[in-house]
């Protein structure tokens, strides 16, 4: 089996150096092994299970909840409802934030639309929307 530096299994991982220790730090990665030299060893399942964090971290989920994306993963009996219930919880999270950015962009629109973009600040509608005043 390889035996990889922390250089190594970042690299291997495509994330940084600090990223690993900090997962470590975190609990996310087991405690490494130590070479005579003091200098961490890790192998080709450290590599999987920080390719595993760094995708779950690109679908949005929280360090707590990527450990218990692992702790679910190695639970043969539960593993897949758990898995799936996260990740609709996730979905569930993603959407409502989306509804809320297309509500965001549909006032956004409609004060850019009502703007002229020159003449006096006292009767800009961006401003009196922002203030809480009706534009004259």
């Amino acid at each position: 089996m390889a035996a990889y530096t922390i250089g190594e299994v970042a690299r291997h991982a495509g994330v940084g150096v600090d990223t690993v220790r900090y997962y470590e730090r975190r609990q996310l990665l087991p405690p490494p092994a130590r070479r005579l030299s003091g200098y961490r060893e890790y192998d080709h399942h450290d590599v999987r299970r920080l390719r595993f964090i760094r995708r779950a971290k690109a679908l949005g989920f929280a360090l707590d909840d990527i450990r218990a994306l692992l702790d679910l993963s190695a639970d043969r009996e539960r593993g897949v409802h758990g898995l799936r219930a996260r990740a609709q919880a996730r979905l569930a999270d993603v959407e409502a934030r989306i509804a809320e950015l297309q509500k965001m962009r549909r006032g956004l629109r409609k004060l850019v639309a009502a703007c002229p973009g020159d003449g006096a600040l006292d009767h800009c509608p961006i401003l009196a929307a922002l203030d809480g005043k009706e534009s004259t």
